[in-house]
C-alpha cells in the first residue's frame, strides 16, 4: 500500500517507566517501520532530558556512541536505530535536548521576544517543546511523528516534556496517541512475574495528567493472558492494547513480534484511521531468513579503547552484523582493547581474525596499541578497515614504519611532532568551543578508479558523513603515494584526503568519514560489504 493521504499529522509519544534502557528506541523504530510498511510517511524524534545542548561533548562512558545526522548534528545513538529501521536520514530536527530548548528560550528572552514578560517553564519552555514536536510534522509533511521521551517517568529532568505531552493531548485530540513502555520483573524465589512496578509507573504518569493509550511490557518470557488482563484493568488500558516486548535473538525481530500482536493496527484504530491489510514486510523477513540460514562464521576484530562499553561503537557493530548477514555469514565479533595490545601480543590477538576494524575516537589513550595492531595487520596482509582516527593511525604507522619518519604523529597527540602527517584542519585552528564545531555531516568524496574502495561502492562519486577536527597533511601526500599508500578518496572542493589504501594488499583501507552512519538494514553501506567480502576471501 503506497501513497496514503492523512488529513492531519498524527503524533505518537513513547514514554518509559520502572527502569531505563528498556528499549524505547527499538519499540519506537519498530512501530515506525510497521506504519511505514503500510505506506505512511513516518519520522521519529528523540527528546533527551539532559542539559547538554547535544551529546557531542559527552564521554562515551557517559552516553555511548554519538550519532551524526545528515545535516551534521551530533545526536543520541537511538537516531542510529531510527535510520537503520526506517532507511531514512535524520536531521537536527529529529533530536532535541533540554539544553537546546532552554538555549532557544533564553536567546528569545535576550532578544526581547517575550516583551518583558516573566519567562517560566509553563508556558514558555513547554511551548518551545511543543513547537519542536509539531514543526517536524508540519515542515516535512509527515503522516506520523513518533516522539520518544528519554529517561524514566518520575525523573525530575523529564517533567517539562511530560507536561508538554499532557498539553498536546488536549490540543491534538484524536491525532495524538501515548505509548508507555514498562518492565515486568520476574522474581525467581516466588517463581512469578510482578506487575506492581508497571501499575506504579502508570500511576505516576496519570498523576502528571497523561493516560497511556497503549502499554508495552518488557519481559524476558511470554506473559500469560491473566497477567495481561490484570495490567489492563489496573492501568485503564484496553486489553488488546497491552503489548508484550519479549526478549528475541536480535532487535530486528521486534517489528515482526509487535506486528503479530497487532500493535500498528491498534494504533491506527485508536487514531481513527483505516487499518487495511497487514503488510508482508518481505524484504525485512528475507533479511532475517538470511540471518537464520547463515552457518559459516566470519571472525572480525574491533580494536578500540571503549570496547568494554556495549554502546560505544553501536553503529559499527550493527553495520558489521548487517553486512555479514548479506554475505551469508554469522558474525563473530571479537572486541580488542587498544590499551591491552602491543607488539608482543599482537599475533596472539589478531592472527585468527578474518578482518579487523580500527575504531574511531579522540585523544591519546590507547593510540599506541592501535599502531601495534595496524603494523601486524599490514605486515601479515589481514583485511583492515580504519575509520576516522583509525584511518589516521594507519597513516601514522605507515609514516613511521615504511617512510621512516621517526616520531611521525598527529598534532592531536603530539603538537610538537617533527612530522605532523595528521594535522588540525585549517578552519579548526581558531575554534575555542568544543560543541558542534568539528567537520560534521555529509560531504562529497571522489574515489580513484581501480581502487578497492571504488570497486566496493561501484561508483566514483559518493557522499558520506564526517565527525573530525584533524586531517591527512597533504604536504606528505607524494611521499606516501610513492611508498604505496595511495590517497584514493578526496573531497572535490577542498582536496581533503578522505580515503587511503595500501596497494598490493588484499584490503587495507582507511576512511576519514564514518560509513557506519549510513548503513541500514535494507541498504548496507557498500564499504562494510566490501570489507566483509575481503575478510571472507581471506
Amino acid at each position: 500500500m503506497k501513497g496514503i493521504i492523512v488529513a492531519n499529522t498524527k503524533y505518537i509519544f513513547v514514554t518509559g517507566g520502572v527502569v531505563s534502557s528498556l528499549g524505547k528506541g527499538i519499540v519506537s523504530a519498530s512501530l515506525g517501520k510497521l506504519l511505514q510498511a503500510r505506506g505512511y510517511r513516518v519520522t521519529i524524534q528523540k527528546f533527551d532530558p539532559y542539559i547538554n545542548v547535544d551529546p557531542g561533548t559527552l564521554n562515551p562512558y557517559e552516553h555511548g556512541e554519538c550519532f551524526v545526522t545528515v545535516d551534521g548534528h551530533e545526536t543520541d545513538l537511538d537516531l542510529g536505530h531510527y535510520e537503520r529501521f526506517l532507511n531514512l536520514p535524520t536531521t537536527r530536527a529529529n533530536s532535541i535536548t533540554t539544553g537546546r530548548i532552554y538555549q532557544s528560550v533564553i536567546d528569545k528572552e535576550r532578544r526581547g521576544d517575550y516583551l518583558g514578560k516573566t519567562v517560566q517553564v509553563i508556558p514558555h519552555i513547554t511551548d518551545e517543546i511543543k513547537r519542536n514536536v509539531k514543526l517536524l510534522g508540519a515542515k516535512n509533511q509527515f503522516d506520523f511523528v513518533i516522539t520518544e521521551i528519554g529517561g524514566t517517568v518520575g525523573d525530575i529532568e523529564s517533567l517539562p516534556f511530560i507536561e508538554s505531552v499532557r498539553q498536546l493531548r488536549w490540543e491534538l485530540g484524536r491525532d495524538c496517541l501515548c505509548v508507555h513502555l514498562t518492565y515486568v520483573p520476574f522474581i525467581a524465589a516466588a517463581k512469578e512475574y510482578k506487575t506492581k512496578p508497571t501499575q506504579h509507573s502508570v500511576k505516576q504518569l496519570q498523576e502528571l495528567g497523561v493516560q497511556p493509550d497503549m502499554l508495552v511490557l518488557r519481559t524476558e518470557h511470554e506473559l500469560n493472558p491473566e497477567i495481561l488482563r490484570k495490567v489492563a484493568l489496573f492501568c485503564n488500558v484496553s486489553k488488546e492494547a497491552v503489548i508484550q516486548s519479549i526478549d528475541v535473538p536480535t532487535i530486528y525481530e521486534v517489528p515482526l513480534m509487535l506486528q503479530r500482536q497487532r500493535m500498528d493496527s491498534i494504533a491506527l484504530e485508536k487514531l481513527g484511521l483505516e487499518v487495511g491489510p497487514t503488510p508482508e514486510l518481505n524484504p525485512w523477513k528475507d533479511f532475517l531468513d538470511r540471518k537464520k540460514r547463515a552457518t559459516d562464521v566470519v571472525r572480525i576484530g574491533l580494536v578500540g579503547k571503549y570496547v568494554e562499553l556495549q554502546d560505544a561503537y553501536k553503529s559499527i557493530d550493527e553495520s558489521l552484523l548487517i553486512a555479514s548477514i548479506y554475505n551469508d555469514r554469522k558474525l563473530d565479533l571479537r572486541l580488542i582493547h587498544s590499551e591491552k595490545i602491543n607488539d608482543a601480543n599482537a599475533a596472539e590477538l589478531l592472527a585468527d581474525m578474518d578482518g579487523v576494524v580500527i575504531a574511531p575516537g579522540f585523544g591519546q589513550r590507547g593510540v599506541e596499541g592501535k599502531f601495534a595492531a595496524i603494523r601486524y595487520l599490514r605486515e601479515h596482509d589481514i583485511p583492515t578497515l580504519g575509520i576516522c582516527l583509525g584511518m589516521q593511525c594507519m597513516v601514522i604507522e605507515f609514516a613511521r614504519d615504511v617512510l621512516g619518519l621517526e616520531g611521525a604523529n598527529s598534532t592531536e597527540m603530539d603538537p610538537q611532532t617533527l612530522h605532523p602527517v595528521i594535522d588540525l584542519m585549517e578552519d579548526q585552528k581558531n575554534v575555542v568551543n568544543m560543541g558542534g564545531t568539528m567537520r560534521l555531516g555529509t560531504y562529497d568524496c571522489t574515489l580513484r578508479p581501480g581502487s578497492h574502495i571504488c570497486a566496493a561502492y561501484g561508483k566514483e562519486h559518493i557522499q558520506e558523513r564526517h565527525r573530525h577536527r584533524f586531517e591527512f597533511n597533504n604536504e606528505y601526500k607524494d611521499r606516501f603515494e610513492a611508498a604505496g599508500m595511495q590517497c584514493v578518496g578526496e573531497n572535490p572542493d577542498t582536496g581533503l584526503v578522505e580515503a587511503v589504501e595500501v596497494s598490493g594488499l588484499r584490503w587495507f583501507v582507511g576512511v576519514q568519514y564514518h560509513p557506519e552512519y549510513t548503513s541500514t538494514v535494507l541498504s548496507p553501506n557498500p564499504l562494510f560489504m566490501g570489507f566483509i567480502k575481503a575478510a571472507i576471501n581471506k
